[in-house]
């Protein structure tokens, strides 16, 4: 089984995929233990001085100017992550949590939290042996990080609270760490605080976001290029040098893919009747222009990313001079950001696959296809309500874009008077990469019927690589209507899967 070592300095994009998907176990190194140690140290001659320290030995938040006796640290420490694991609504996927749980180690193996070294083994025991603390959707206010989410994940490695074990059935955590030999952790001074305030859930949402968006966007540009070639359209507009004289980088390499795609068609450049077309719609001429934007604001979402994968997000943190210094890095904003941007792009890159859509299935836009591509017009519906339940899930993703980090909630009697909502930002962007799939398949099943439905024209070989392979998806070809909802359940399949991208990319080499 892949192993991921975690240091001192951060950890990877694919690190973190590697655990919260792959299953990847975890092993700390020497130089995160001494890291650790040294620390800790500076947090217990802290703790045994008089003057009070924030989060050692203060209450929290509104209530930080309470200095708390040494015989109830202890205590204190145990009632942040019980009162703060308040979290209600369904519980979030697995792998959220698993991403969840990493990158909070990643930052406590920093040596700028002051958490014993034992504290952060136990939390990579937990992850090794595949138990997932139960989570649940609401609770972040993506400010002093994700704390209802992260204080459930601290719940468990206390031995409390429910959790998932890897059979897969919720049990009592107590229960789950007897089973795998795990001693339950006895929180100490600041250790509490220090599992619970991080951006870590939003971080981990982000990069398997991203992870899903790089396969989508690859996937457009490919259902794009078989709309254009249904639609009989010019290729012309994908040419290089167009987008040399407009150098975004993601316009240019969706422009590439395309191309790639098309190469070798006999549909491209044709026109019902003899009839030229000057242009083509906007929806096919500018789908580079479209793709690309949204490629380009990935790539800041990935910068921002990895400077977050780079950082060690608490508050109050140690200092290489032994300071313990107050701070608001865990402020979420720069990570909502660009999940709200992200939201945003998806839905418009859906809204132009829709449109692409339904301009196969209208036969006065269509140049030569039957109506709805169906069978026999009339006794046939073809794909019309295939498109409708696309045009569903577009109005979706445009709702979704709206942004949550527009939004500021105070709490904490008013400490807290400021926030990001990153979490949310985090939430409603996989529900827009689901629905975005969901989308792109629509538009894979009917560009395929209708580059089928051109008798005597030869599509592509990266076409007809798509369509033979779709096929065998269980993915059905033209003909009289049946049940479509298995068929778009399997093009979803096999669209989020990458079975599309992977389907192409030995005809046209690697796409960009």
């Amino acid at each position: 089984m892949h192993t991921v070592v975690v240091g001192t300095f951060g950890v990877t994009a694919d690190d973190v995929l590697a655990v919260a998907r792959g299953g990847a176990r975890i092993e700390l190194s020497g130089e995160a233990v001494a890291a650790l140690s040294k620390a800790r140290g500076i947090i217990d001659a802290l703790a045994a001085k008089p003057e009070p320290v924030y989060g050692v030995s203060t209450g929290f938040g509104a209530l930080a100017t309470r200095h708390i006796s040494p015989e109830l640290r202890a205590q204190l420490q145990r009632n942040i992550v019980r009162s703060h694991a308040a979290g209600m609504g369904p519980r979030v996927e697995r792998e959220v949590v698993r991403a969840l749980m990493f990158l909070r180690l990643k930052t406590v193996c920093s040596g700028h939290t002051g958490v014993r070294p034992e504290v952060a083994q136990t939390m990579a025991d937990v992850l090794n042996a595949g138990i997932t603390p139960v989570v649940h959707e609401y609770g972040s206010l993506g400010c002093s990080g994700d704390l209802a989410p992260l204080s459930h994940c601290a719940l468990t490695l206390m031995g409390e609270g429910d959790a998932e074990g890897p059979d897969g059935v919720v049990r009592p955590a107590g229960e789950l760490l007897a089973e795998h030999g795990i001693a339950p952790v006895e929180l100490r001074e600041k250790e509490g605080l220090a599992l619970l305030n991080g951006t870590d859930g939003m971080l981990g949402m982000l990069i398997m976001a991203l992870a899903d968006l790089d396969t989508l966007y690859k996937s457009a540009d490919i259902t794009a290029a078989l709309s254009l070639e249904a639609l009989l359209g010019t290729e012309k507009v994908l040419a290089p040098e167009l987008h040399a004289i407009r150098p975004h980088p993601g316009q240019g390499a969706s422009a590439a893919n395309m191309l790639a795609v098309l190469e070798g068609s006999e549909l491209t450049g044709h026109h019902q009747d003899g009839a030229p077309r000057v242009q083509d719609a906007y929806s096919v001429r500018c789908a580079p222009q479209v793709a690309g934007a949204g490629r380009d604001t990935m790539a800041h979402a990935r910068l921002v990313a990895e400077r977050e994968l780079a950082s060690a997000v608490d508050n109050p943190v140690v200092l290489p001079d032994g300071r313990v210094e107050s701070n608001g890095n865990f402020h979420g904003a720069p990570v909502a950001y660009v999940l709200d941007f992200l939201a945003i792009a998806a839905a418009d890159l859906g809204s132009i696959a829709e449109r692409r859509t339904d301009r196969l299935l209208d036969k006065n836009r269509s140049h030569g296809l039957p109506p709805f591509l169906a069978d026999d017009a009339g006794v046939d519906s073809g794909l019309m309500i295939a498109q409708y339940t696309q045009a569903a899930l577009v109005s979706e993703l445009k709702r979704l874009a709206v942004p949550a980090s527009a939004d500021s909630i105070p709490s904490s009697a008013m400490q807290e008077d400021h926030v990001s909502m990153g979490w949310s930002a985090a939430r409603k962007l996989r529900t827009a990469v689901d629905n975005l799939a969901r989308v792109i398949a629509v538009e894979l099943y009917a560009a395929t019927r209708a580059i089928e439905l051109r008798e005597g024209l030869t599509p592509a070989p990266a076409s007809r690589a798509v369509i033979n392979a779709v096929r065998a998806a269980g993915v059905e070809g033209p003909g009289p209507d049946r049940f479509l909802a298995p068929d778009l359940a399997a093009a979803d399949v096999f669209v989020r899967g990458g079975h599309l991208v992977a389907a192409v990319e030995p005809v046209t080499g690697p796409l960009r």
